[in-house]
């Protein structure tokens, strides 16, 4: 994950894109709660440049849309903020028509991590809390019922503590074949093996930034697995 507000140089990125590359990390979402639409166009334009790795927007907003791969067309299904459940999808409804980009409905469920996240303070919304994994396993259910295409579990940014595992291990019993994501508080190998069985794509940002190097260790762990 790629904050264009924290990352945004062309010297860190293409530190980042070389180690990425190294690492074998798959995808590169980008976005962030309070981006700008430039912040934003400039970042994937640099990675569609200089890497072959899939560009996926990760948006807060409907003005956080550029020429991408992919988009994560997130529905807070988690909250009950009308803007995030549908107003910014029909704002950026006709723009994303006219694009040729991926589109991926998305059921996006806050969890917990034991602070406000940046996300749940601007959607004016409330995570479920980390214990309440019935609540957690019927609101994705609901969001399959929806007809939405994968569940993005996040704990949010800076979380202090990670999605527990055994809502991701719960909700992959019940919808076996639904891609999960899951993100947020990532900071160990340790958490990364215990999502490994049950996620589909798992989502590191803030350690990556803070430590790059973190890299290196997802790329010896990809290379015994």
């Amino acid at each position: 994950m790629i904050d264009p507000e924290k990352t945004h140089t062309t010297t860190t990125l293409i530190s980042l894109i070389k180690k990425a590359e190294f690492a074998g990390v798959r995808y590169f979402f980008v976005g962030g709660s309070t981006v700008s639409r430039k912040e934003m166009q400039t970042v994937v334009e640099f990675l569609k440049k200089n890497t072959c790795i899939p560009v996926v927007i990760f948006p807060g907003s409907s003005e956080q849309i550029a020429e991408a791969d992919a988009i994560l067309l997130l529905s807070l299904i988690s909250g009950r903020n009308p803007d995030f459940l549908i107003g910014h999808h029909v704002a950026a409804s006709m723009e994303l028509h006219q694009l040729e980009i991926e589109v991926l409905p998305t059921a996006y469920i806050l969890i917990d991590g034991g602070t406000q996240s940046s996300v749940a303070y601007v959607s004016q919304t409330s995570p479920i809390p980390s214990e309440q994994e019935a609540i957690a396993l019927r609101t994705a259910i609901a969001g399959a019922q929806l007809g939405l295409h994968c569940i993005y579990f996040d704990a949010g940014s800076g979380a202090k503590r990670s999605v527990p595992p055994h809502i991701i291990n719960i909700v992959k019993k019940e919808l076996p074949n639904f891609p999960i994501i899951v993100g947020g508080g990532i900071r160990s190998m340790e958490a990364v093996e215990s999502y490994s069985k049950d996620a589909n794509v798992i989502v590191i940002g803030n350690h990556i930034e803070e430590n790059p190097e973190f890299l290196l260790e997802l790329q010896a762990y990809l290379q015994k697995n």
